[in-house]
């Protein structure tokens, strides 16, 4: 789920809605995920009026994960 959720921010930033609709997970799901990635600093928010924006808070993060899932393809 983690990953997946690090797949869809390296596209760039998202709202939660927008990572339910592209995982096909719940909403509750999907946040309290975002809530242990931003509580590890590896997502950053942002206010966009009454929603939240979810981004990554580095790109080094996306490489790394996007090279382990291709490596895991293999």
């Amino acid at each position: 789920m983690r990953l997946g959720i690090v797949r869809e921010l390296s596209q760039g930033g998202k709202y939660v809605h927008e990572l339910v609709a592209a995982l096909g997970v719940s909403q509750p799901l999907a946040s309290q995920h975002l809530r242990v990635l931003r509580n590890s600093r590896i997502v950053t928010t942002r206010r966009q009026a009454r929603e939240i924006q979810y981004c990554l808070t580095d790109d080094h993060v996306a490489h790394i994960v996007l090279d382990a899932i291709r490596h895991a393809q293999e």
